[in-house]
This record gives C-alpha cells, structure tokens and sequence, in this order.
C-alpha cells in the first residue's frame, strides 16, 4: 500500500473496495506499532468476514513512529500510513474519515485494549444500515473490565457529567472503540469543532442531537499500564470542552443543515444547560467551602461559598441565554437564583447541623454532609431556576412572506 501526506483540505485517497477502514490514530508510539498493527491485520485476515483497510494515522510523531508507519504500509497488503503535520485524535480521525471511501469507518486505539472480537458486532449494525454510529462501552451491563480503581472513577466521573450537563444518553463517551457509517460521517463531522479527546464525545453528542441510531457494544477491556496519557490535561480539556458544547447546545446549534446563527427554541437546551451550570457551580462551591472552612468554620464557610458561586450562577446563566430585555424578566433570574441559594443554604445548613448532632464535626464528615445536602437542594434548584429563566409561551406563525407573526 502506500503512503500519504494528509494536508488538510487535500483530495481523497484512490483506494477503493473495502467494506471497512479502521483506523489507528499513532503519537509516538514507535515501541507498540509494529505488534499492534500486525496483532489487527492477523486477525482480521484470519476471523473478520468482510474486507478491510487499516490506516495508521500518525499525530505528528517526534520519534520514529511515522519510519515505521511507512515501513510497515509498504510490506503489508491492506494496510496504509497517512501523516499529519498537526497533533490531536479528533484531527486524525476526521481527516481519514472524511476521506474514505469504504461505507463504514472506525477506529481503535493503538494499544489494542479491547478485545477484536467485538468488532464485528461494531460494525454489523452499520453495515446492516439498523444503526448509523457504534460504540464499545466499558461501562454497560456484559463488559469486562480491567483498569485501575481511579481510572474507573474518573470515567464514571465524566460520563455521568457529559449526561447531566450534555443530556448524553449513551454509557461510555471515551471508549476508544468506535464506528459510523460514513454518509453520516459526512453530514455529522462538519459540526464538530474539537481536534483532540474530546472529539468523541462531542461526536456522540451531536450524533444524538440529530437523531443518529446508536448502538452500544459491551466489550472486554484491559487497561494498558504504558498509557502516556496525560489524564489531568485530558480533565481539563474535557471540562473545557463540555463548556463549549454547552453554549452551542444552548443557543439551538450542532444540527445538520441548521444556519451557524439559529437559536431553537426547544426546552432540551435550556435544561443542559441549567443541570450543566448547576453542576459547574457546585463543584465551585465545594472548592470554596473547603478553602474558607479552616477560617471561617463549617457553617460560615458554608454561607460564604453559597452566596459567591450564587452570584457567579447568576451571571453565567445571564451570559448564556440572556433574559428578554424587561427588567422584570431580570429580576425574575435573580430571584430563582436566590431561591435556589436558598434551598442550598437551607439543606447544607441543616445537613451540617445533622452531622455535628451524631458527632461528625471532622473536615471528612462535615464535607459528606453539604455534598448530601447539596445533591438534596439540586431538584429544588433546578425547577426555580428553570422556572425564572424560561420564556413565557408566546404563539408564533408565519406570514406569507416568511416573518413571524405574534
């Protein structure tokens, strides 16, 4: 096979005929290649039913990955290397996909982490066309998995993070096991923004935004303990990302077809955006409380972090959907702001006192006890709030010309 140089915008690769082009995104990884690459195309000769291409997609390597990338695509049928002068997983994978000219693209990480039988039933509901995107999850019922207990955590951490603030209905986000069809591909990647690790989750989420079949694979996963992954820039990325996605799912984009400057007016935004704000703030107050708790004691520091990420809560949502221009609509934000500061004072206070009655007065203790607290004052938080920063209905039709009519 041969080998590409992949500048962005280039043309699309000749090869055509095969059914599935599974991808493998490379950064320095010249001591794990060459098994790893050969350990897939084995398998797939000997045990995949249909015909495949694998594309090794080097990230701007500084070692002597992309030597060996090039080596290898020489001396293997079904195999190429494609190189890339900029880093990021999400850049690899969309300048492949976009270019592919199999039905059904995928990609695996290069260490090899989930068992390859569960490759055909990623593919098959696509190839089938039951599905229009596929994803190995580690977190479903039947997956097996082996990794170290804080890795587990962080990902529980995140996915329930991308559900309540994304509204992601789907159980692993992060999985490097994936597969979509690539008419949907097509239609879908232009939206996506992010070039790194947050491409698969921004991926999903527009996927489901748009209405895309998903279909999960409960896989058998092992940890790779050489992983370089830098899982505290990964976090922050993340976060950053899950931010960004937040304000775009908030002003009504991320649709196909839709105009960059619409705003929709459906109630699935708003309600990402509020438990996602929500869920920001409280991680800012529980920082906060910890910080003013030496000095100030529990039930000072308590109010003070209240009434700040109070404050910056209300000027967040203020930002991302402003209210209509009355002063009434206004003061309405910030009473359902107060309100919720409220509940939040109330529950957190009444927590501390429960835990200092049965003897809790440890920095543990009392900090379980506003967590609880706070997760007890979150139903009430999010109706005021959603209550105050909501429009009131008003009808809408259209006149002949297009305009909107009240």
């Amino acid at each position: 096979m041969t080998t590409i140089d992949m500048p962005a915008g280039g043309p699309a690769p000749v090869e055509t005929g095969p059914q599935v082009e599974i991808v493998v995104p490379v950064f320095d990884e010249e001591r794990t290649l060459a098994a790893s690459v050969a350990r897939l195309r084995r398998y797939l000769d000997a045990h995949f039913p249909f015909s495949t291409l694998v594309t090794i997609a080097d990230n701007a390597s500084t070692d002597g990955t992309w030597a060996i990338a090039r080596r290898l695509s020489e001396g293997t049928p079904g195999l190429r290397a494609v190189h890339l002068a900029e880093k990021g997983r999400g850049r690899a994978l969309r300048s492949t996909w976009l270019r592919s000219r199999a039905p059904v693209v995928a990609y695996m990480d290069v260490d090899l982490s989930t068992d390859l039988d569960a490759l055909l039933p990623l593919v098959a509901p696509l190839l089938s066309g039951h599905s229009d995107l596929s994803i190995g999850t580690r977190l479903a019922p039947g997956s097996r998995v082996v990794r170290g207990s804080r890795r587990e955590c962080i990902s529980r951490i995140y996915n329930a993070l991308v559900h309540a603030a994304l509204g992601g209905r789907f159980s692993d986000a992060q999985c490097g096991f994936k597969a979509m069809r690539a008419d949907a591909a097509r239609a879908l990647l232009p939206l996506v923004e992010d070039d790194g690790w947050f491409f698969d989750t921004e991926l999903l989420v527009l996927a489901q935004r748009n209405g895309l079949r998903i279909h999960e694979v409960p896989v058998d996963w092992v940890d790779d303990p050489d992983s370089r992954v830098d899982v505290a820039a990964t976090a922050r990325a993340d976060l950053r990302g899950i931010w960004r996605l937040m304000r775009t799912l908030s002003a009504g984009r991320g649709r196909v077809g839709a105009p960059a400057s619409a705003r929709g007016g459906a109630d699935a935004p708003a309600i990402a955006r509020i438990a996602g704000v929500g869920l920001f703030t409280s991680v800012a107050y529980l920082v906060l409380f910890l910080a003013l708790r030496p000095a100030l004691g529990a039930y000072l520091a308590n109010a003070s972090a209240i009434i700040f990420t109070a404050l910056g809560n209300a000027g967040i949502h203020a930002r991302m959907a402003p209210p209509p221009g009355s002063h009434r609509a206004r003061r309405r934000l910030r009473a359902g702001v107060a309100l919720a500061s409220l509940a939040s004072l109330v529950m957190t206070t009444a927590a501390l006192a429960l835990a200092g009655a049965a003897g809790g007065t440890s920095a543990a203790a009392q900090t379980a006890a506003v967590i609880v607290g706070t997760a007890l004052a979150a139903p009430v938080r999010f109706v005021a709030i959603h209550a105050a920063s909501g429009r009131p209905p008003r009808p809408v039709a259209l006149s002949a010309s297009g305009k909107e009519e009240r």
